[in-house]
């Protein structure tokens, strides 16, 4: 890390119970000039890979649905959520990290996955960077039914919908996860799925 705008910084461990939580204190010299001490926490659960599967003959994408305690917490009144397959990297590359997760989320072992972007999706609060990827999917990629490790509490739906039909349940809010949507738009806006008969 090099800003020379950024000095003194301690970082001190509030929590690791699940993932880490830090308190950072430093100071910071601002656009005038001026330095001024600031404090700010940081929740640190490594990084992540997503990925939306997608059929060009059928105009169908894979989605998956499970419960999410922070929606939840903040008025999600199931505390449901549908997304694109996800997962934490671990000691894996994204490549690697996001074909492992799709097979155990979703029970396809997809052959070609495309890296279309990295993005933060909560810089203030949250270090996690996400690999964003996209791939073809055929019936004959199915090798389980997903839905996750039980070992790992994890109980996964998995959804075939209609690209149509997921771009309308972004507009009417049944889609709610920012990186299920940048998912959606980006096929949307690069013609992959043929948006004139979906």
């Amino acid at each position: 890390m090099k800003n020379e705008r950024v000095k003194n910084l301690n970082i001190a461990i509030l929590s690791d119970n699940w993932y880490i939580l830090k308190k950072a204190t430093y100071d910071y010299r601002r656009a005038d000039g001026k330095w001024e001490t600031q404090q700010r926490e940081a929740y640190d659960r490594g990084n992540g890979a997503t990925i939306l599967l997608y059929n060009q003959n059928k105009q169908t994408v894979i989605l998956t649905r499970q419960f999410r305690l922070p929606t939840f917490i903040n008025g999600n009144t199931t505390g449901m959520l549908i997304e694109a397959c996800a997962g934490l990297l671990d000691l894996d590359n994204p490549e690697d990290c996001i074909r492992r997760e799709t097979e155990e989320e979703t029970g396809y072992k997809v052959r070609d996955v495309e890296k279309i972007m990295e993005a933060y999706m909560s810089p203030g609060s949250v270090t996690e960077i996400i690999h964003f990827f996209i791939a073809e999917y055929e019936r004959n990629m199915k090798v389980s039914e997903g839905g996750g490790h039980e070992e790992e509490q994890e109980d996964i739906e998995v959804l075939e919908i209609t690209f149509a039909t997921a771009k309308e349940m972004i507009r009417n809010g049944e889609i709610k996860d920012g990186k299920t949507i940048m998912l959606l738009q980006y096929i949307e806006l690069h013609g992959i799925l043929d948006h004139q008969n979906s």
